[in-house]
């Protein structure tokens, strides 16, 4: 895997899971790191962190649903580091719910930030990476941008969108030395999974505990019998970012769940 020293990565949702290992990982191979969160609190730790193990780090408070914020950020980024060589797309909500529970409102919100807020973060990074021509742009997806989940119909339908538009974005730039994917994490044992009204808890069988059905779900769906780490993602995403000639891609780490 290439080295990744000074190079810049802005990476969206870096305050916890997925974005705080993606944003580690690339500080640990010497990356400069833009850390962009909805409050400039959830990424401040996070840059302390990256700043005690000797890397640079910048904390920005952005909503990625606005165009306008997303941009200033990007700017931001640039001017303090003089580049922007690789974006990770990473912000996104989740939203458990039947047909029935899903109002108007709530599918507009989990829309938003999944599936517009990765147009408005692409269209903003690529306005640096195109004059430059060079750069890498990682969409978070996930398994569900490949198959259909129950009781999850408006998250599912975000990061379908993700996906095709990651597709549709790597052929009008193909030309220009930038590539674009999509990382497409699989069960991980945090956030929508786990916990009081996580999906395990929400699928559960009759006389079933939330901790009994996580263990049946995991190894009935993923064949590798195991759930993956946030780790493993930061890894894919490392090695996507240095692959000059992977583009158009959704690359699923999920133990070959979706195979």
């Amino acid at each position: 895997m290439d080295n990744f020293k000074d190079k810049t990565v802005f990476v969206t949702g870096a305050g916890g899971g997925i974005g705080k290992a993606i944003a580690l990982t690339f500080a640990k191979k010497g990356a400069y790191v833009a850390l962009a969160d909805v409050k400039k609190e959830y990424v401040e730790k996070v840059a302390e962190e990256i700043k005690a193990i000797g890397g640079k780090a910048l904390a920005l408070a952005v909503d990625v649903t606005n165009y306008a914020s997303v941009k200033s950020a990007v700017n931001e980024t640039v001017n303090a580091f003089g580049s922007l060589d690789i974006a990770v797309n990473n912000a996104g909500v989740v939203g458990i719910g039947s047909i029935e529970e899903i109002d108007e409102q709530e599918w507009d919100r989990v829309l938003s930030v999944n599936a517009k807020g990765v147009f408005i973060c692409t269209k903003a990074v690529l306005e640096v990476m195109k004059p430059q021509k060079s750069g890498a742009i990682i969409n978070t997806a996930s398994i569900a941008g490949k198959m259909g989940m129950a009781h999850l119909s408006h998250y599912v339908a975000s990061k379908f969108a993700v996906i095709g538009f990651t597709n549709s974005i790597a052929k009008e730039v193909a030309e220009t030395g930038i590539t674009v994917n999509a990382i497409c994490p699989g069960i991980i044992g945090t956030g929508m999974w786990r916990g009081e009204g996580g999906i395990a808890d929400r699928w559960k069988q009759d006389d079933e505990t939330e901790s009994q059905s996580w263990e049946r779900n995991k190894k009935t769906l993923i064949p590798q019998g195991v759930d993956q780490s946030a780790e493993d993602i930061a890894d894919a995403v490392l090695f996507i970012a240095s692959a000059p000639h992977i583009t158009g891609q959704a690359i699923a780490v999920d133990g070959g769940m979706t195979m």
